[in-house]
C-alpha cells in the first residue's frame, strides 16, 4: 500500500489513515534515506495518536517513551548508530519489540533479524514532485 504527502495537510491525512489502517499492529519499522523524513512523519503518528508531547528523534538515547490517551505507551527508537544486533539486545530491545506497546524503529533494518514476522515496514522516499512515497510492507 502507498501514500503520498507533500504538504502539512497531507501528513495530518497520511497519519490518519495509516493509524486506522493498522490498528492490529504493534512493530513499526521505518526505513529511508537520512533527512527523508522518518521523523517527521513518525510524530505526525503521535499526535493523529493524541500525544501532547514534542516528538524528536532519540538519537543519542536511543529510544523516547511517549503516552497515548488512545494506545497506551509508545516507544520511538532511532537505531542508527546500533553496531550489532548484540548492541540491540544490551539495550534490552526484545522487551519493547515483543512486548505490548507500539514500538516505532527508524532505521530498524540494523536489526531487521531481530524483529517479529508482522513488524511493518514502512519505506519512505521522495519523489519527482517535492514530497513522499510512503509505502507500507505488512
Amino acid at each position: 500500500m502507498k501514500f503520498y504527502a507533500r504538504t502539512e495537510e497531507d501528513l495530518i491525512s497520511v497519519s490518519t489513515e495509516f493509524l486506522d489502517l493498522m490498528q492490529e499492529y504493534k512493530c513499526f519499522a521505518f526505513k529511508g534515506e537520512m533527512g527523508v523524513g522518518k521523523t517527521t512523519f513518525i510524530s505526525y503518528l503521535a499526535k493523529a495518536m493524541g500525544i501532547v508531547d514534542q516528538v524528536s528523534s532519540p538519537t543519542y538515547g536511543y529510544v523516547n517513551e511517549y503516552e497515548s490517551p488512545f494506545y497506551g505507551k509508545v516507544y520511538h527508537f532511532d537505531l542508527y548508530r546500533i553496531e550489532s544486533e548484540d548492541e540491540a539486545y544490551d539495550i534490552g530491545i526484545e522487551e519493547y519489540i515483543y512486548g505490548d506497546n507500539i514500538v516505532l524503529m527508524e532505521w530498524a533494518e540494523n536489526i531487521e533479524n531481530l524483529l517479529p514476522e508482522d513488524c511493518v515496514w514502512v519505506n519512505i522516499t521522495k519523489n519527482d514532485h517535492e514530497g513522499r512515497e510512503i509505502e507500507v510492507d505488512i
